[in-house]
């Protein structure tokens, strides 16, 4: 029988059949997963609900866009993960609603799940700024999925650049456009002009990859606003010594499947990839929690969700700050912070123990890599670019990797990658109809491909009218 007083919820509250608290995590993210990790000796029942069977790296999966590494290199089944850690129960399923009246968490196929503690850990996804109607032409990178249909959309692009014969049509095609200026952005048009001109050199009979136009867009005045100025102008530097033309201070004002228009300017563009903002995950607006404008939960200082006894929100989802006010940035480390701390504190409660005081964010860095031996760390006090900041780069990534094989099937990669200047993931996905002269269609999820020659025609019109 549940015991809940008016001052809160108690972790007394047993379920009757085992007699141990139920723990129920939300997302099998670096927080949900740090949450459940530090409930391991603590005699509680975990539930840890996630809508796929794998925990995914996420700052790694711009590498599998541009073809550095296959999907199984950054991704590990969630129960391989806990096979060792018996009270922890894996459910892949999505859930759909939260019953904070009942302590009930919703999923499909008519799933309820009982909890005495929920912790959110549901993360973010890609926001348009009310243009909704670009995702199709203009992905995201956020799952496994958005991976490898950026991936068809590059290499398909040098293939139908093989095969046309209108020179305009051409440019367009070999015109790769990134919205968004941070991290991902920057190391995505960085890995996206090593791909064109190492990886796909002189082996293309009619086109030359290296003619490929990279064009990296920021709205704001520079590139990785988080890290210091300073660092921002060695990054731009880098970028455009590779060949990347990058336009800051521009605001995208449409996306199509031809190019983008940023005001009166238009960029025509086989491919576009949007890394230029977020938006959390609906969990908070199913408990009527008080969110931020991009639907972040505001939390307490242990990371509870004022008004709702034991919940707790972290990760992305979660509008923390840090003990001088300053909101927690949105990565991994942060996250791993969170659920380790929020672990803690309900392996605390169900075993009587004082709790650990507020949640106390410590930030170790910010770092980006722009490509082949450069990148840009900034450490407290200490700042390294070029190959140290590259070497370290890589070091602190494959240090978060999970597991031994996963560590040395990365280096390995990497390391021949560097060698021959090779990309071994060059796979080109996903179902086509049959039929020659297939193009991208707008509207369709994914750029869908159909043999429709008059969308040809007309796409190579506006490529004619669009380059002259």
């Amino acid at each position: 029988m549940h015991r809940h007083g008016a001052e809160g919820w108690d972790m007394a509250d047993q379920d009757a059949a085992t007699g141990l608290t139920r723990v129920v995590i939300l997302g099998a993210g670096f927080g949900g997963l740090e949450t459940a990790r530090a409930l391991s000796r603590t005699p509680v029942e975990v539930t840890l609900i996630d809508r796929h069977n794998y925990h995914l790296f996420q700052p790694l999966l711009y590498q599998v866009a541009t073809a550095a590494l296959s999907p199984g290199d950054i991704a590990w089944p969630i129960r391989s993960i806990f096979r060792r850690q018996r009270n922890v129960t894996v459910v892949m399923a999505e859930a759909t609603r939260i019953d904070p009246a009942a302590k009930l968490v919703h999923a499909g196929d008519g799933l309820a799940f009982p909890y005495d503690a929920l912790v959110l850990a549901t993360g973010a996804t890609h926001s348009y700024f009310g243009h909704d109607e670009w995702a199709p032409v203009a992905p995201g990178l956020k799952q496994i999925e958005d991976a490898t249909d950026i991936r068809r959309r590059l290499l398909l692009a040098f293939e139908r650049a093989e095969v046309t014969r209108d020179e305009a049509e051409r440019r367009r095609l070999l015109t790769f456009v990134v919205v968004g200026g941070g991290p991902t952005g920057v190391e995505l048009a960085g890995a996206m002009v090593e791909l064109a001109r190492n990886a796909l050199a002189r082996e293309f009979r009619q086109v030359d990859p290296a003619m490929a136009r990279i064009v990296l867009i920021e709205a704001g005045p520079r590139i990785l606003p988080t890290l210091p100025e300073e660092l921002s102008r060695v990054a731009l530097r880098s970028l455009e010594r590779m060949g990347v033309q990058v336009l800051t201070g521009t605001r995208v004002t449409r996306c199509t499947a031809d190019g983008v228009e940023c005001g009166e300017e238009r960029i025509g563009a086989s491919t576009i990839v949007w890394a230029a903002g977020v938006v959390a995950s609906p969990a908070g607006a199913w408990i009527g929690a008080e969110r931020d404008r991009a639907g972040r939960i505001q939390v307490g200082p242990d990371l509870s969700v004022p008004g709702h006894p034991g919940i707790f929100a972290i990760g992305d989802i979660a509008a923390a700050t840090d003990a001088k006010g300053r909101r927690v940035p949105g990565i991994a480390p942060a996250a791993k912070q969170m659920g380790r701390h929020v672990g803690t504190l309900l392996a605390a409660r169900a075993a009587g123990r004082p709790e650990p005081g507020p949640f106390t964010y410590r930030h170790h860095g910010d770092l980006a890599t722009i490509g082949r031996r450069s990148a840009v760390v900034a450490l407290d006090s200490m700042r390294l670019t070029g190959l140290i900041g590259w070497w370290f780069w890589g070091l602190a990534h494959v240090w978060y990797l999970i597991g031994f094989r996963s560590r040395v099937v990365v280096s390995f990669e990497w390391l021949w990658s560097y060698l021959t200047y090779q990309r071994g993931a060059r796979l080109i996905t996903g179902r086509e109809p049959p039929g020659g002269n297939a193009t991208p269609v707008p509207g369709q999820d994914g750029g869908a491909l159909v043999a429709d020659p008059q969308a040809q025609n007309d796409n190579t019109r506006q490529a004619q009218r669009l380059w002259g």
